[in-house]
């Protein structure tokens, strides 16, 4: 498990025996996943349990912003796709 980033009382994990697509889990006041790279190349919500919707748009808006980050992540610890 590595902590990649923290924000409004969460951290955002990638867990290193997992599985693609790439995502992360948020875990805090409740937990979390969202998927880096969605439908439409957005971050989209997977699941969400024990989070407010108004906290988890503000928790979304964080992978939004650091979506980059959180992918360059991923490659370093699972490889890169090729």
């Amino acid at each position: 498990m590595v902590v990649v980033h923290r924000a409004h009382g969460f951290r955002f994990v990638i867990y290193t025996a997992d599985h693609e697509p790439a995502h992360v889990h948020l875990t805090g006041a409740g937990h979390a996943k969202i998927n880096l790279l969605g439908a439409d190349g957005a971050p989209e919500l997977v699941f969400s349990i024990g989070i407010k919707r108004s906290d988890m748009r503000r928790l979304l808006a964080e992978v939004v912003k650091h979506r980059d980050e959180f992918l360059g992540e991923w490659e370093r610890i699972h490889g890169q796709n090729d």
